[in-house]
């Protein structure tokens, strides 16, 4: 939008506070090279489009705002002659994006000294070359550091979810490990057996009727039901008796192992029946070490399906071989996220999962998100345990008014009420010094709003803390542009 050119008065502009210490020269040059131009209600120019100009407000009345998610926020509003916007980043050239930072719209007849952006830098060099080399030391120096504290913060997080997947890989494989090994015992064992029992005075119906009873009991330790501590220490008893009773003085040993199997007496009963009383002894020995085997085949089959479920949970959470960019469940990324921070999280505090689950997929960059639930989950987790150690992580998924909502929720002691409006700053932290960068809410906040035009807000009582996303449920044309 462009306003009507009026005189440029070097008296005028020297009153304001930005050049009031420039020469009369100076000044003068100032109003050869720009110009003063009176803009009616509306807006003057829009964030995002290229930075063509500096503007010094003479009177009148601006506004300024940033967009964040899909709404326009307002950020200052003044009346302040002198007060300056625009192409303020000029003098950085081409080393930076040159676009507008903010809107900026006016809502009475505003006058303003507008300086085309390449002359506002030339006059920048000229003037002030000890200034303009100390601002993109500044600016420079804050962006190196910023990234090199980002990369420290995300290899921290790689660090933590290493050790966490380490440790749930540890378990099931340690537990194969030992079941692979009970197994190779329990299978010499039943070599040996099967050669007793060949040996005997056995019929071959007998021997027959044996192995049938075998693949049945295989087939009933695959579907054996759970039991109850008490009904399975009952059961234990019952078979107890019906061995002692059978001539087997050490059935208590055997007894928990055909109890696990979902084995009772009428199904020894039926044992006996078959094979006879003779072959009895035998038979037991003999359904022992199959149940046992196929207890320990049971243990090594959910070790390893354990293993590859964790395998899958880190491929989900980075996102290996998928698109950057397209339509997700949350919910599988929160429950990759949760796995593999299941180690960090620890026993004492409980993870309590309350989802949504008949929303729809939504756009996402998924590997990122994942980063923003690592970091609101890392710092629900820290205040528990600021708090004492144990507590609860409520994870929920809703519909808020079009959008999807994912809250975390944890019990700790809550942000206080004086720094709630920097938390999301960057370098901003309250975790001890060496434990945070102060830079996890801040990416978080970059993600969330400027990536995927959602929100993210924190609502905070003392053991009640909630850190919410809000996400479109649908695409816009700054996704599809980058995808």
């Amino acid at each position: 939008m462009s306003g009507q050119v009026m005189p440029c008065s070097p008296g005028e502009i020297g009153s304001l506070f930005l050049f009031e210490k420039l020469s009369p020269e100076q000044l003068g040059r100032l109003c050869g090279a720009g110009r003063v131009e009176l803009f009616r209600p509306g807006p003057v120019y829009t964030e995002g489009d290229p930075a063509t100009c500096f503007f010094v407000m003479v009177q009148g009345t601006v506004v300024l705002s940033r967009r964040v998610g899909g709404d326009d926020v307002e950020v200052t509003r003044t009346s302040q002659p002198g007060v300056y916007a625009g192409a303020m980043q000029a003098y950085l050239g081409e080393r930076v994006p040159q676009v507008y930072n903010n809107s900026m719209r006016v809502t009475e007849p505003t006058r303003f000294f507008v300086l085309p952006a390449d002359l506002f830098a030339e006059v920048m060099r000229e003037w002030f070359p000890m200034a303009v080399h100390l601002l993109e030391g500044l600016f420079f120096g804050s962006k190196n550091t910023q990234a090199m504290i980002g990369q420290r913060e995300r290899l921290l997080a790689l660090g933590s979810l290493s050790a966490g997947l380490t440790h749930e890989l540890n378990n099931p494989a340690a537990a194969a490990v030992r079941a692979t090994s009970a197994l190779r015992e329990r299978v010499a064992k039943m070599r040996h057996k099967l050669g007793v029992i060949a040996g005997g005075p056995f019929s071959r119906d007998v021997l027959a009727r044996l192995i049938e009873i075998q693949e049945r009991t295989a087939e009933r330790v695959a579907k054996a039901p759970a039991l109850g501590p008490l009904e399975a220490s009952d059961r234990e008893e019952q078979l107890t008796d019906w061995l002692a009773d059978h001539g087997f003085e050490q059935g208590w040993q055997v007894a928990p192992t055909f109890v696990q199997a979902g084995l009772d007496v009428d199904w020894l009963e039926q044992v006996a029946a078959a094979v006879g009383e003779e072959v009895l002894p035998g038979a037991v020995g003999w359904l022992n070490y199959t149940v046992e085997t196929e207890l320990l085949m049971s243990e090594i089959e959910d070790s390893t399906t354990r293993v590859s479920h964790l395998v899958d949970a880190a491929k989900q959470y980075a996102q290996l071989d998928r698109a950057p960019y397209r339509e997700v469940d949350v919910h599988e990324l929160l429950d990759s996220t949760l796995l593999m921070l299941s180690g960090k999280i620890g026993p004492g505090i409980e993870v309590v999962k309350d989802y949504d689950r008949t929303l729809p997929p939504v756009p996402a960059y998924p590997a990122e998100l994942n980063q923003v639930w690592t970091n609101l989950i890392d710092n629900a987790v820290s205040a528990v345990r600021s708090a004492g150690g144990e507590g609860t992580l409520t994870v929920r998924t809703a519909l808020d008014h079009e959008r999807l909502l994912v809250e975390f929720r944890d019990t700790g002691p809550g942000v206080p009420p004086e720094i709630r409006d920097r938390i999301f700053d960057p370098f901003f932290t309250t975790k001890p010094v060496g434990e945070g960068t102060g830079l996890g809410l801040d990416i978080s906040w970059r993600i969330v709003v400027d990536k995927h035009h959602g929100t993210l807000r924190v609502e905070s009582v003392p053991g009640d803390t909630r850190f919410q996303v809000l996400l479109p449920l649908t695409a816009g044309t700054h996704e599809e542009e980058q995808e």
